[in-house]
């Protein structure tokens, strides 16, 4: 099989080559960590025990945080190493651990990439966050004798269907993987469904409500406040991690607002850095005066902010802080089907948060907070701005709704530890 699998990597490699050509000159994507990806990866340590800790992007690098710290703590006989996928992803690795842990990019699905990078980092066990499903890698970890994790594992409304049209080819991946961790009694049946055994799969719930910050356990948005001239009178909605087509739907809701609502401000933060010169010049074309923050963290500015202006959030690690400054929040890739964001680190801030009707990715967290009445889904722009009015004009709506988000969140913490215990039982 492994042959096989090597030939269709390679034919879908030369189909990717242009792409990725253009890519490499004209965008500066995957400069960093060629040596990694052909399997050259290190360790720290000559530690005798080692869990590789497989973590493919941003997201996902974040979901992993608490478990990691858990494990540092609990499993110190054991040296951790971090992998990823994205640019995103390793910085906010190395932002993290870049002192403490190995972190290096995750080799290409080559079986002889794959077994150079077993054979130098030696695990005793592979996790891997949420779903990834690269079959050298499972198969390799198995004929090494490393056991393999799913930690906080989900099957989306989306993926799932694509699965099971090829349940012959997964069902034999998934009697390779050893434990699987997931979040939801729904997404265990999932995985039963595709060829996972019930006895390897234990509910733990959701590592994002571990993860998610308290407003009193996040610092910095007093700074961001200051920094951006927000004045107590004033109101800001912050548009997180939008998507193509979104932030005109997002401008025109302000405007409108706006004419209803002078003290309030806007916050548009897109989710792919690469996106950020396009959303300057949509919100320019929008008749909005524009600034980065990345240029007014630097000072940078030598003009004064005006209340209209629209902040362009162009750094990476500070979306949190947006959220913490903000009376209204909206999570994007949601209004255009994009299959929604993380709306959990919103909520639980306790602030208002709204999102719209294409969650796929995320259907169990939006779910649980519309039903408990502690965010709001809306169909398209229209009832965004009607939903914002509302909170904006009704203070107590507005606090009750954040109240009940931050009560759902805490309610629903532990499944890290739970995670840790588990991973660190296959030691």
């Amino acid at each position: 099989m492994r042959w096989l699998l090597n030939l269709l990597y390679f034919a879908a490699f030369l189909c990717f080559l242009p792409v990725g050509i253009y890519r490499f000159i004209f965008q500066g994507r995957y400069r960093k960590g060629l040596q990694n990806r052909f399997g050259f990866a290190a360790r720290k340590t000559a530690k005798e025990k080692c869990i590789w800790i497989h973590a493919v992007s941003l997201g996902e690098v974040n979901a992993a945080k608490g478990l990691i710290d858990i494990l540092k703590k609990d499993c110190s006989e054991a040296e951790i190493v971090l992998s990823t996928t994205t640019d995103t992803g390793f910085s906010r690795a190395q932002k993290l651990y870049g002192d403490e842990l190995s972190i290096f990019f995750f080799p290409l699905d080559f079986s002889f990439f794959i077994k150079r990078a077993f054979s130098r980092i030696k695990p005793s066990v592979c996790v891997l966050v949420e779903l990834e499903i690269w079959p050298n890698f499972i198969f390799t970890a198995d004929t090494c004798g490393a056991k393999t994790v799913v930690f906080n594992g989900r099957l989306s409304d989306k993926s799932f269907p694509k699965y099971e049209r090829i349940k012959f080819f997964i069902s034999k991946i998934f009697k390779k993987i050893d434990l699987f961790l997931v979040q939801t009694e729904k997404y265990a049946d999932r995985f039963k469904a595709l060829g996972a055994s019930g006895d390897k799969i234990t509910v733990t719930g959701s590592v994002k409500y571990d993860n998610a910050c308290s407003l009193e356990e996040l610092s910095g948005a007093e700074e961001l406040c200051r920094q951006i001239n927000l004045k107590e009178s004033q109101m800001l909605i912050t548009a997180g991690a939008t998507g193509p087509g979104e932030e005109q739907i997002i401008l025109d809701v302000y405007k409108e607002l706006k004419g209803e609502f002078d003290n309030l401000r806007l916050a548009v933060v897109p989710r792919k850095p690469e996106r950020f010169q396009q959303v300057h010049k949509i919100i320019e074309n929008a008749g909005f005066g524009v600034k980065r923050y990345s240029r007014i963290k630097e000072d940078a500015l030598e003009e004064d902010l005006e209340p209209s202006d629209v902040i362009l959030g162009d750094t990476m690690g500070d979306l949190r802080k947006f959220y913490a400054a903000s009376e209204l929040i909206f999570v994007g890739r949601s209004l255009c089907p994009m299959g929604g964001s993380d709306m959990i680190e919103a909520a639980a801030l306790g602030k208002f948060t709204a999102f719209g009707p294409h969650t796929f990715n995320f259907s169990e967290s939006a779910e649980l907070l519309v039903s408990a009445e502690a965010a709001v889904e809306v169909s398209g722009g229209q009832e965004l701005a009607d939903t914002f009015r509302r909170a904006a004009q009704d203070p107590q709506y507005r606090r009750k709704t954040g109240q009940a988000a931050k009560e759902l969140i805490d309610a629903n913490k532990g499944a890290g530890r739970l995670s840790a215990q588990e991973i660190e039982a296959l030691l």
